[in-house]
């Protein structure tokens, strides 16, 4: 299963970099790329205004299709508003929120979020 991310700090890159396995990048200054397959997404939390690149990405052709679930990377020292975006995302697309880290990921986050692509990956074969 493929992952996508958008990060601006590299905090969400050094995650998906500690995960080994297929991944795109959406491209700020492009995010018109079309996905032809199922994949999760993997966001930071900022405000809308920062992340509408990752609308416009799910918001091209079919990738909206092909999204099956989202993640979130954060700071636990914001409370409620921890994961916010990945929140807003599940909400607006009607997708699970399917799992939520801080900072950059500890090993048990990997090994955890890892449990989660191969529950999907399984769910698709059946």
């Amino acid at each position: 299963m493929k992952l996508v991310f958008f990060s601006l700090t590299g905090q969400t890159r050094r995650f998906i970099n500690k995960l080994d396995l297929p991944f795109y990048e959406i491209d700020t200054t492009n995010p018109f790329h079309e996905i032809n397959e199922d994949y999760l997404l993997i966001v930071p939390t900022y405000d809308k205004e920062v992340t509408e690149v990752v609308n416009d990405f799910i918001e091209y052709k079919t990738n909206q299709e092909h999204l099956l679930g989202v993640a979130g990377g954060g700071n636990l020292n914001f409370g409620d508003l921890f994961v916010f975006t990945a929140k807003d995302i599940a909400k607006d697309y009607g997708i699970p929120l399917v799992f939520s880290f801080e900072f950059s990921g500890t090993n048990d986050d990997v090994k955890n979020f890892k449990k989660v692509v191969n529950e999907f990956e399984s769910k698709r074969s059946d």
